[in-house]
């Protein structure tokens, strides 16, 4: 396996993260379709080092909204990260929801 081949952990990011709004071309980890989502304060899911999801913690439930379809492995990545954010978080969450249609 070769560097390029190596893939990126799962992250959740908070809102207004530098790794997002700290550069002029944000080619490299998001989608033109959705730069705003950056600018408006949402949160967001680096899957392989791309914005692939938003997330939100209401009602001790945290909701994951994908971009785009996740793969079966993808959605496996996800879920364990999100369970250690619960964790860091310490809010009391008692659900994670992740939204599958899209």
């Amino acid at each position: 396996m070769t560097v390029l081949d190596t893939r990126v952990p799962v992250r959740f990011l908070p809102a207004f993260d530098n790794a997002v709004l700290g550069y002029h071309d944000r080619s490299r980890i998001i989608d033109a379709l959705h730069l705003g989502l950056s600018g408006a304060g949402h949160r967001m899911v680096l899957v392989d080092g791309r914005v692939t999801a938003t997330w939100t913690v209401r009602s001790h439930r945290l909701r994951i909204s994908p971009l785009r379809p996740l793969t079966a492995p993808e959605q496996e990545a996800v879920r364990a990260e999100a369970q250690d954010l619960t964790a860091f978080l310490d809010e009391d969450i008692e659900h994670i929801q992740l939204d599958t249609e899209k």
